[in-house]
């Protein structure tokens, strides 16, 4: 599945920081869960990412509102 395709998958994200110093991301959902802990510096690099995607989908969902675009 790329990251442009549509799913009816649901999961349950919940973001925090551990009592070791990480910061752990946890997935759950359709008999799954996946703790992933990241160092700060790394979970601050992930959240400017998406920071990032969202200034572009922003950007792409103002286009969109103006009609479709030119290819």
């Amino acid at each position: 599945m790329g990251i442009n395709k549509e799913s009816n998958v649901e999961a349950n994200l919940q973001i925090g920081p551990t009592s070791l110093g990480m910061v752990r991301l946890y997935i759950e959902g359709n008999g799954i869960q996946i703790p992933m802990d990241f160092e700060p510096e790394e979970a601050e690099e992930i959240a400017d990412e998406i920071r990032a995607a969202a200034a572009k989908a922003r950007a792409q969902g103002d286009t969109s509102a103006r009609g479709p675009r030119k290819r």
